[in-house]
């Protein structure tokens, strides 16, 4: 076949069929509906085994417009009396027998867990786009809503932090409005570009010690910065062989998932210890900080520990 290339007057004086439209028209804009996560849910449950779109609603698939039009747009469910709870989606499909987009309900399988979304992308076949999830309980006379909808972004996509797309593209970004980062699908998982930096401090009450300055960590995109605070020694003597736990304690969300970290401190008389700082996936110890490997302690001591970093994404 030779090249070609289309709106064009050499390719059928610019005439294009409805499988060409969508070749051009489908990166135009993205799957999904027009405006923005704190607008009102698209899907609502309706009166009994029905579920409601509201007036108003616009949105793209592959390049093709819809809109729910001037009044609600009911949508039956099925009766589920199986035995077993059933979850179907409100989906928006493009049907490409018709070439029309629709508000259809997908239904799922009692047991079975939620439908996938149907995504082909060859000149025939279906499209879909999620909007809510539906559960249906066995007998149920009344469905519950799960809100799923998708938005159109500025090329990256605004979305809630337990609502990203569930079908991403390598490449494809997300903002979320509720924690104010931005990620990538990298094709396996959500990693964090950019996120606000906040810190906090970490202070814990541990028997046997106070603080002279606070322990502060700092986080942004994906790593933490810890500053330990200085400490005094308040209870008796701690022998050089035993751990002593220090008043500090790492939140879970900014605890390396599996590895401890290690730093130097600084204790009277020119001396030197290790503090450890446990992983997320410590049995006994998680984000807790222990001096360790360090000479023996005696009331009045003071440890003055280094600063520390470590990625959590």
């Amino acid at each position: 076949m030779a090249q070609d290339s289309w709106p064009s007057p050499a390719h059928n004086s610019r005439a294009i069929t409805d499988v060409e439209y969508e070749k051009i028209a489908s990166r135009f804009s993205d799957d999904g509906v027009y405006g923005r996560p704190s607008d009102t849910a698209v899907v609502s449950a309706g009166a009994g085994l029905q579920v409601n779109i509201r007036a108003g609603v616009e949105a793209s698939v592959r390049g093709h417009a819809w809109t729910s039009g001037t009044s609600t747009v009911t949508l039956p469910i099925a009766p589920n009396t199986s035995g077993q709870t059933r979850t179907d989606r409100v989906v928006l499909r493009l049907d490409r027998s018709t070439w029309t987009v629709r508000a259809v309900v997908k239904q799922g399988t009692p047991g079975g867990g939620t439908p996938g979304l149907t995504q082909q992308t060859g000149d025939t076949g279906v499209y879909e786009v999620l909007l809510a999830g539906v559960t249906v309980l066995t007998g149920a006379a009344a469905v519950t809503v799960t809100r799923g909808e998708l938005y159109v972004g500025s090329r990256i996509r605004p979305c809630s932090s337990n609502h990203r797309n569930t079908n991403p593209v390598i490449g494809e970004m997300c903002f979320e409005t509720d924690t104010g980062q931005v990620r990538v699908w990298n094709g396996s998982a959500w990693k964090l570009v950019y996120e606000d930096s906040s810190w906090l401090v970490v202070d814990a009450a541990v028997s046997g010690w106070s603080k002279t300055a606070d322990s502060v960590l700092d986080y942004q995109a994906g790593t933490v910065h810890l500053r330990l605070g200085n400490f005094s020694r308040t209870g008796g003597t701690v022998a050089s062989a035993t751990d002593t736990r220090l008043p500090v304690l790492i939140p879970a969300a900014y605890r390396h998932k599996t590895r401890t970290i290690r730093s130097i401190a600084y204790i009277t008389g020119a001396r030197v210890g290790s503090v450890t700082i446990y992983a997320a996936n410590d049995a006994s110890r998680p984000g807790q900080v222990w001096l360790t490997s360090k000479p023996a302690i005696a009331t009045g001591d003071v440890v003055l520990p280094g600063q520390v970093s470590w990625a959590v994404s």
